[in-house]
């Protein structure tokens, strides 16, 4: 009975995930301006991560990140493109978000190849994640910045 339970709750809060996938104001960006700082392999998963030339000064510099930029995770499955995960950063973005889901005013968007929002992911999910990283500035892979000297970290 208790395994039972335990699956129906466990589907439940999956199809609660999908349900509330969102748009947010976070855009894909012109891949071609900003710089591929750092590469995470697993598995079959290749993520090469992207962002501006101004936010790698910042996080060297020890400085916030400014308002406007983009960090873009390209995701590739098995050596072909599967989706984009952006993270923005926007002025005041963060008071869409009651304070609990809020990581400063960062919003997360996936993205299909084409460019379309992925409404599949849960940005939701993101947020909750992302927010263990609160000490820096949300982000997984700042401690890779300092490193980056014009060839991606892995």
């Amino acid at each position: 009975m208790t395994s039972a339970i335990a699956v129906a709750t466990t589907g439940f809060v999956t199809a609660g995930w999908q349900v509330h996938a969102e748009a947010t104001r976070a855009t894909l960006p012109d891949l071609d301006k900003l710089v591929h700082y750092t590469t995470v392999r697993r598995g079959n998963v290749t993520e090469h991560i992207m962002t501006t030339p101004q936010a790698l000064e910042a996080v060297r510099n020890r400085q916030p990140i400014p308002a406007g930029t983009h960090f873009v995770l390209v995701d590739h499955r098995d050596g072909k493109l599967f989706r984009y995960f952006v993270m923005e950063k926007g002025e005041g973005w963060g008071a869409d978000y009651d304070e609990r889901r809020r990581t400063d005013d960062w919003q997360y968007q996936w993205f299909w190849p084409d460019g379309k929002i992925n409404t599949n992911e849960n940005t939701a999910r993101c947020q909750s994640c992302h927010s263990s990283q609160a000490s820096s500035d949300y982000l997984y892979t700042a401690y890779r910045i300092p490193r980056f000297n014009g060839k991606p970290v892995e």
